[in-house]
């Protein structure tokens, strides 16, 4: 039996959006629970499919051009198999610094484009995921003894990894590279570890979602310390909350108020009126109406919940915590009644454009069924030279698009003429659509401003290889 680790990763992308963009190198280590290598470190390049347009502001950041990944990479389908096979190993807990809204989210994305179960690595055989960005914030916010905190230019802490990596002595040359942002990441949690080691092993056992649960009492609705970039630097990234209700549609939310807000001036409103001042941006907002400070806690996200104990007094007065006035917020809600029906009633889906992309609808159509994780595996067990041989009776209307998608991404030699054709218009409109074309075009304009060391090689390759995509149509 597997020994309980923690593999530690992080990925370089050719965009910020992990739904949308794609992965261009990936880099992992192993530790034990006390934080000791046990591992080889993993680095691996993917090779880019020919129906994007990398952002030239990424490949700036991380130097890594489309030919370098081309040159030494493997392909998206054998990438995310080697990824996925280290990931899945039992008793494998795996993290990173702000993984959970980005690197997990790509890895999903991954799975699910290369018929893999987008979800499986991170529950089965006793596995689990955290992310240890909150971590940071609840110790800089309330046990800041022992760690030096970066400020930014407004008096407020840094999270960014390379800014506490510097102001600590901790070694990070070559940020943006994966595996040097791996070790960082490592030695700045062995930071937190050795100078709050009680605080250490609470945050890692909130990576299950039943011990967050056991923290949050929603009968009574006690308050409880939230700790969220949701929040103000300037406050902390903390609030105190009281947790009102389940999520009507997410049963893995809980819907919570921030209780430094008097809700007097809403709780009278309809749920229409609510929902507007929770979901209009702020800037947008009439002047002199603020956003109803409702949030969710998704339990399944290794959400920080804790005692109020935990912030003194003098911390309470810095991040505007004033208890007694929290102390009657709480009463005016919770002596009024059907509030908790009212906000749910609020966060019930709104009528949203209804994503048709295959690749982009892991969340829109449900999980795949037994039969159809059964012909996925078959797709994935498939040698290159019989993919184009299989017929497989998917019930998933998903499917059918995507084995076609994934054969001309990663084995275009399956594709007959026919196929190849239709790829090719695919993927020319992918790449000549006005919103990519102009998004490439603002990045590489900003690009070029920001110029530094090596970069307007990096940015001439770029333009290279954007250029070939359409050469041989």
């Amino acid at each position: 039996m597997n020994d309980p680790s923690i593999f530690w990763y992080d990925f370089e992308t050719y965009g910020d959006d992990p739904r949308r963009d794609r992965a261009s190198q990936f880099a992992g280590i192993r530790t034990d629970e006390a934080l000791n290598i046990i591992g080889e470190p993993m680095v691996l390049y993917c090779k880019p499919s020919d129906d994007f347009l990398p952002s030239p502001i990424a490949c700036q950041i991380t130097g890594i051009t489309p030919q370098h990944a081309q040159t030494h990479g493997v392909n998206e389908a054998e990438f995310i198999k080697s990824i996925n096979d280290e990931l899945s190993a039992p008793q494998t807990c795996v993290a990173g610094y702000n993984n959970i809204r980005f690197d997990d989210e790509l890895t999903r994305q991954l799975l699910y484009r290369n018929f893999f179960d987008p979800y499986e690595r991170e529950w089965k055989n006793g596995n689990s995921r955290w992310d240890i960005i909150d971590m940071v914030r609840l110790c800089a916010a309330t046990r800041p003894e022992g760690v030096v905190w970066p400020k930014n230019e407004d008096g407020t802490n840094s999270f960014k990894l390379g800014k506490v990596t510097e102001a600590n002595g901790i070694a990070h040359k070559g940020a943006h590279d994966a595996l040097v942002d791996v070790l960082a990441t490592i030695e700045v949690a062995r930071l937190i570890r050795k100078h709050q080691p009680k605080l250490f092993d609470y945050i890692y056992q909130l990576r299950h979602k039943r011990r967050v649960q056991a923290e949050i009492d929603l009968d009574n609705h006690k308050p409880v310390l939230h700790i969220s970039a949701t929040y103000p630097s300037q406050l902390g990234c903390l609030a105190l909350v009281m947790p009102l209700c389940i999520h009507p549609t997410n049963s893995n939310g809980i819907i919570v108020y921030d209780l430094r807000e008097n809700p007097r001036d809403w709780m009278s409103l309809s749920a229409d009126e609510i929902r507007a001042r929770v979901y209009t941006p702020a800037d947008q907002l009439p002047e002199g109406i603020k956003r109803i400070a409702l949030n969710v806690i998704y339990i399944n996200k290794c959400p920080i919940v804790t005692s109020s104990a935990v912030l003194d007094p003098v911390r309470a007065d810095l991040y505007e915590v004033d208890f007694e006035n929290c102390r009657k917020h709480w009463d005016l809600i919770q002596n009024s009644p059907n509030i908790g029906n009212k906000i749910q009633t609020v966060f019930q889906e709104g009528k949203f454009e209804r994503e048709t992309d295959p690749d982009y609808m892991i969340y829109s159509e449900g999980f795949f069924s037994d039969n159809d994780r059964s012909l996925m595996q078959t797709v994935r067990a498939t040698s290159p030279n019989d993919l184009a041989r299989i017929d497989l009776p998917f019930r998933d209307k998903r499917l059918h698009e995507m084995l076609f998608r994934y054969r001309a991404r990663n084995y275009r030699g399956s594709l007959n003429q026919s196929e190849l054709e239709r790829w090719n218009r695919f993927r020319l409109k992918r790449v000549t659509n006005e919103y990519a074309r102009q998004r490439y075009k603002s990045d590489m304009q900003l690009a070029m401003e920001l110029e530094g060391e090596n970069s307007s090689q990096v940015l001439s390759d770029l333009q290279n290889y954007v250029d070939s995509l359409t050469a041989d149509i």
